[in-house]
């Protein structure tokens, strides 16, 4: 990577980072700001920038940087009821880096891979639950997707007109 990708990906990285943390809990699996920053960050901006971005937040989470939900951090984070979706955040960006690359009509994509990207998480996320607390699905599904579709759908429509602005405004750095 050149020096302007870095630099950019470390952007966003900070920006995932400063949005993550700010969360409400709700159960075992709170509400965090991180999908929403994972959002702008991998849809704005070429793939590789949102997904060097998200990689750099979970290590810096590793090495006990406060910056999981509720202003956490440590390798034990991955561990937990909620690791599955820290984990999960890598298929999140990807996949939306992956529909927008490939994507027509690219503002009806924005949302569309948002969507697409949100499933990976929750697939992730809700079977390291499922693994851990023992859960069924549908008692895991309660807990860790249902709560989160209004809010999530809220965060879609928000990213997806930030991220269509941001990357009209940074031709260079498109996603395309």
């Amino acid at each position: 990577m050149k020096t302007k990708d870095l630099t950019l990906s470390a952007l966003l990285a900070a920006l995932i980072c400063v949005f993550a943390p700010l969360s409400i809990p709700v159960g075992p699996v709170p509400i965090s700001l991180a999908t929403f920053a994972i959002y702008i960050a991998s849809s704005a901006f070429r793939m590789r920038h949102g997904l060097v971005a998200t990689v750099v937040y979970i290590i810096a989470g590793c090495f006990g940087l406060p910056v999981f939900s509720s202003f956490t951090g440590g390798f034990q984070m991955l561990f937990g009821v909620t690791g599955g979706y820290i984990w999960g955040y890598i298929p999140l960006s990807a996949g939306i880096g992956l529909i927008l690359k490939t994507g027509k009509n690219r503002f009806l994509a924005y949302p569309g891979a948002m969507v697409f990207g949100t499933l990976l998480l929750y697939v992730c996320g809700t079977a390291w639950f499922m693994f851990v607390s023992g859960s069924g699905f549908f008692a895991a599904a309660a807990v860790c997707v249902v709560p989160f579709l209004p809010g999530d759908a809220v965060k879609i429509a928000v990213a997806s007109l930030i991220s269509f602005k941001l990357s009209a405004r940074f031709p260079a750095a498109q996603v395309n």
